[in-house]
């Protein structure tokens, strides 16, 4: 069965590629993707195959039955894009003014949409039942994924597999890894309230610009004499307000960022700890603060059978040249959601385009299309074979 199955794909590229370019000229930003959502659900009713619409706000999700019973196996792809000036110059550039799929979440569901097209050509040689989860609001918090989970798209499913296109690893290269792959993600929002005055007299004043630029210097040191060494933390400050005229001292001043852990005990420190030194500061210098830590999306924790599954199936599959293990990532993605409700696993898919490499989220972004096809023969192959497991 995979053999039909790696033919048919081979000989659907062509409109892997079309779909791809077409949501690539079409992006939506998360929770607004309404266009995409239909264009998805009008694929599936063209073929006649039964699906969900609006399942946790925009997703949609797809059922195949193969004609012997046996396991459920989930597929997941995710379809939003950001809000971003796509600044590439190629003919399938973005036509929406300040918004690019800029993560290969169009070829994700590009790969996705064509598995399932094949998987169902081959339906009467299937075993088992495929759902295919299309999900949205995958780049923003609260994400897509959980509103899904919480109205059934997992309801039955035996095991979950997805993968994400990476731009910054060798076309033909499969990264795999059990237990921890995505950190979790959580955002931290800081006011300082000090005193405005007159930028001459700062004395009478309590320079909030200070306090925060302080403060700053301050939890850069909470990674490195806070967090054992031998655990993974990050925390970036990626925004700092405090706008006035040249010749007035600050009154406030807010900052914001994020936070990246992997172990739930270092999460809950760092939060911990985040907020004790905001507040030292702050006394030291007189001032009050306020202070919000949203926690964002759990860590993606692969469940190691299923990622030792992967692995064997990914050696098998042609356009495959290496499979390896996978570094820990300190980026966020909310498949976590998925696994801890279900077995799977998660895993990249090398998609480094020829020429120059631009990173994820970077306005110049592009992968190496040829990518997509690898990826829907992995995750078919390891759909049809688990369910020999």
């Amino acid at each position: 069965m995979t053999v039909a199955l790696i033919e048919k794909l081979e000989k659907s590229f062509g409109d892997m590629v079309t779909i791809r370019r077409y949501l690539h000229m079409h992006p939506e930003v998360s929770f607004q993707e309404t266009k995409t959502a239909k264009y998805i659900q009008d694929f599936y009713r063209d073929l006649g195959i039964s699906f969900q619409a609006n399942v946790g706000g925009n997703g949609v999700v797809a059922r195949i039955k193969g004609a012997s019973p046996g396991k459920t196996v989930a597929i997941r792809a995710d379809f939003d894009a950001l809000p971003i000036q796509d600044e590439k110059e190629v003919d399938y550039k973005s036509t929406i003014d300040g918004v690019m799929h800029a993560c290969g979440h169009d070829g994700h569901t590009a790969s996705l949409l064509i598995l399932a097209r094949t998987l169902n050509e081959i339906k009467d040689q299937l075993v088992g039942e495929y759902v295919f989860i299309h999900q949205h609001a995958e780049e923003y918090a609260p994400g897509g994924a959980k509103p899904m989970i919480d109205e059934g798209c997992l309801e039955g499913v035996d095991v979950i597999f997805g993968t994400h296109l990476w731009s910054l690893t060798p076309l033909g290269t499969i990264e795999y890894k059990s237990g921890p792959i995505m950190a979790a993600a959580d955002r931290f929002e800081i006011t300082i309230q000090g005193r405005g005055g007159h930028g001459a007299n700062p004395h009478q004043s309590k320079d909030a610009i200070v306090v925060a630029s302080q403060l700053v210097v301050n939890l850069q040191q909470l990674v490195s004499r806070r967090v054992n060494p031998t655990e993974a933390a990050v925390l970036s400050v990626g925004s700092f307000v405090a706008e006035n005229a040249f010749n007035i001292i600050a009154d406030s001043a807010k900052l914001s960022g994020t936070v990246r852990t992997f172990n739930p005990e270092v999460r809950d420190l760092m939060e911990h700890e985040l907020e004790r030194v905001i507040k030292g500061t702050c006394i030291s210098a007189d001032c009050t603060y306020s202070f919000s830590y949203d926690r964002g999306y759990p860590p993606v924790i692969n469940h190691l059978a299923e990622t030792e599954f992967l692995e064997k199936v990914a050696n098998e599959v042609p356009g495959v040249e290496k499979v390896e293990e996978s570094i820990l990532h300190m980026i966020g993605e909310d498949f976590g959601y998925y696994m801890e409700k279900v077995p799977g696993t998660f895993f990249f898919t090398g998609a480094m385009p020829q020429g120059e490499v631009f990173p994820h989220h970077s306005p110049k972004f592009d992968f190496d299309e040829r990518a997509m096809l690898i990826a829907a023969k992995t995750l078919g192959c390891a759909a049809i074979k688990y369910q020999t497991q």
